[in-house]
């Protein structure tokens, strides 16, 4: 018997490669490619909201620390200033403006706490920024849990936020700001600061945004005072130029406030 020949021999073929799937690797390196785009995004904001930061001015601060009738208490979270005779049942929780340290605006609420009585809660905003804050008005009040009625409101962006936070408020307090919250149906007490010279928070812009508040909110402007009049942590990029210096603007911020208050008493 002989061996077949070569050309008697069944053709087989090569074994046939396996493909390559490149949907998956496409897919993570997609994945890949956006995480590293959320992640960068996430420290740019984290360095840009500590970059630029206004700080308070240290005259203002000094006297109000310095101050025999009003006790602080910094936690955490916020800075208490409350009466030194004794515990208040007003309070109001106040939330500052978009990058300014919460320190600056402490002198601007000495009279409201000194002559009225009224304890005043300012909010350390998450990343300094009060959009990226999204504690409760709870988490402000139960800093004082003897305070039985509690307004809330806020400068410039901060004013924006406490509109949100208003509807677990007593009261709503404006100053250089304005809502972007409908609260025209609301039974609520609303007081609206506003400066002549506000060159961000304009008297215009505030007028325009009079519909979303009550019909009956109490519309306030001082003369002379600009969107940084608010603060003790000076000039501000977009801002009027004031033309009363910080004395008379505490003055006249703080007998607004303390009728608004008496008024709240009833």
């Amino acid at each position: 018997m002989t061996d077949p020949s070569p050309q008697d021999s069944p053709a087989v073929d090569p074994p046939a490669k396996p493909r390559r799937r490149r949907g998956p690797r496409v897919l993570w390196w997609i994945l890949g490619s956006v995480g590293a785009l959320v992640l960068l995004a996430i420290v740019g904001i984290l360095v840009w909201s500590q970059v630029g930061v206004m700080a308070a001015e240290p005259e203002p601060l000094a006297e109000v620390t310095s101050n025999p009738a009003i006790e602080i208490t910094d936690t955490s979270g916020a800075i208490i200033l409350a009466p030194a005779t004794g515990a208040s049942d007003e309070g109001l929780v106040f939330i500052p403006g978009a990058k300014v340290d919460p320190w600056a605006y402490a002198n601007n609420f000495a009279g409201l706490v000194a002559e009225g009585g009224v304890t005043v809660v300012i909010t350390k905003p998450w990343l300094n920024l009060a959009f990226f804050d999204l504690r409760p008005l709870s988490a402000f009040t139960d800093l004082v849990p003897d305070v039985g009625s509690w307004a809330v409101g806020g400068h410039s962006l901060g004013g924006v936020r406490s509109c949100q936070l208003a509807a677990d408020a007593d009261a709503l307090v404006l100053f250089g700001s304005y809502c972007a919250t409908d609260l025209s149906e609301s039974d609520l007490p609303v007081l609206s600061i506003a400066g002549s010279e506000d060159g961000l928070s304009t008297p215009e812009k505030i007028a325009q945004a009079r519909p979303l508040l009550p019909d009956d909110a109490q519309m306030e402007v001082i003369d002379g005072a600009s969107h940084a009049s608010f603060g003790d942590y000076g000039p501000q990029a977009g801002d009027g130029t004031p033309t009363i210096d910080d004395a008379e603007m505490d003055e006249a911020l703080t007998a607004i406030l303390l009728s608004f208050a008496d008024e709240l008493r009833g």
